[in-house]
């Protein structure tokens, strides 16, 4: 599995315990949240990019 997936999924579990507090109101969880959020977005993109060179180098 790529790196970038795995770097996706710890985000993702370091992220929950900061939702949770944005959802109570906490405006610091709120922007540390967007932060991740766009991180995860990075990651997405990047891991977009290595299954299309995969699928590619099959030809």
């Amino acid at each position: 599995m790529s790196q970038n997936f795995d770097a996706l999924a710890a985000l993702v579990d370091a992220t929950r315990g900061d939702v949770e507090k944005a959802e109570n109101g906490n405006k610091a969880a709120c922007t540390r949240v967007r932060k991740a959020m766009q991180d995860m977005k990075n990651f997405a993109q990047e891991i977009r990019k290595e299954m299309l060179e995969c699928r590619d180098a099959g030809k």
